[in-house]
């Protein structure tokens, strides 16, 4: 066999790595490109940004039962319209917050009576329904129907008809009296001028017109009126008071506080009696001699904003004037210290007889 030199074997040595070693580079180049992150091995246009970091993994959306939508902080609000608002109404109403009949809107009024809802209930008086606030009124209220919720009202069963007769006829009859809706001497006896003017005051009120008194009618005409007295049941009228002495000459308007009565004398001659109310305890009605100052047919007041119709002008901003208030009403309000007449065909003719300067006198008799 055949000596290799050393030097031969030398160089053998030298060759027989070589093609190990760039194998071995080779492979460590395919691994780290098989690792790099996917960003790094695609195209992100020119100039685009590059990370070494992880991108932020993005969880997959449940679908099926428990991915019901989480509702939103505030059910309902104001500016929402819909059956869920009248539904809502519907159920303040029940528990006094609201009047009867539903809008649909949630307005100002609806806010406020959410709002007082949930400072009863020791809730955030938001006046927004959140989902506290909508279940505890619920708890609280039974579900309307269909006919509560779109105001289709129908007659509950009849308390007071054509053909009773007895105290309560004399109460219902004199409390209609109270706010012009009967006329004349309360009766006792239900009667077609009584079922009339049940009718009127039921159309005017948007309460089914049948002149029964239901419910319905009896807790709007009682909410709108003063128990009425005894003399007021049986049409026992109050005489008026002695004339102030400051009456019996020239023209006055002679208010009597006493009686609730104001008299037009002319040299002691009486042409003409009113009923009137009066100022609050807070803002009474002044008592003394006085003179008209200014008549102003179709007054507003600046103030309080009211209007103050063939007003007669006697104290600053107080005055004997027609109120509508007082004719819808009756004694149940109070003026704010003005003489409010109800009579308006009365007060019509008196404006036209009063004159500035005449005597207008406020006493106790």
């Amino acid at each position: 066999m055949r000596e290799v030199s050393a030097v031969g074997a030398a160089a053998v040595r030298d060759r027989a790595p070589r093609p190990v070693l760039v194998l071995g580079l080779l492979l460590v180049v395919l691994l780290a490109t098989a690792c790099a992150p996917l960003s790094s091995r695609h195209d992100a246009g020119p100039g685009a940004a590059t990370s070494s970091s992880p991108p932020t993994a993005v969880p997959e959306p449940v679908v099926g039962p428990t991915s019901a939508p989480i509702p939103s902080r505030y059910l309902l609000r104001p500016g929402d319209r819909g059956v869920q608002v009248r539904e809502l109404q519907h159920r303040l109403f029940q528990l006094a917050w609201l009047p009867e009949a539903t809008t649909g809107r949630f307005d100002a009024t609806t806010r406020a009576a959410v709002a007082g809802f949930q400072e009863k209930r020791g809730l955030p008086a938001t006046g927004l329904v959140d989902g506290r606030t909508w279940a505890r009124l619920v708890r609280m209220t039974r579900e309307p129907t269909h006919d509560q919720l779109f105001n289709i009202w129908h007659p509950g069963p009849p308390l007071l008809a054509e053909g009773d007769t007895g105290e309560q006829v004399r109460d219902l009859q004199a409390r209609l009296v109270q706010i012009a809706w009967l006329f004349g001497d309360v009766s006792g006896t239900y009667d077609a001028t009584t079922t009339a003017a049940v009718s009127g005051f039921q159309a005017k009120r948007v309460i089914p017109v049948t002149g029964v008194v239901d419910q319905r009618t009896w807790d709007r005409l009682t909410a709108m009126t003063r128990a009425p007295t005894y003399e007021e049941m049986h049409n026992i009228r109050p005489e008026p008071g002695a004339l102030d002495p400051r009456c019996l000459t020239g023209s006055a308007l002679c208010v009597d506080k006493s009686t609730n009565s104001m008299r037009w004398v002319v040299d002691g001659d009486v042409r003409a009696t009113y009923d009137v109310r009066f100022g609050s305890e807070e803002l009474p009605t002044r008592e003394g001699a006085f003179q008209v100052y200014l008549k102003s047919r179709d007054h507003v007041s600046s103030l309080y904003h009211t209007s103050m119709p063939l007003a007669l002008f006697f104290s600053g901003g107080q005055a004997v004037h027609y109120s509508p208030d007082f004719a819808a009403h009756g004694y149940s309000g109070a003026s704010h210290g003005c003489v409010n007449v109800r009579d308006y065909d009365g007060m019509l003719w008196l404006f036209d007889q009063v004159q500035v300067g005449d005597k207008v006198i406020v006493y106790w008799s």
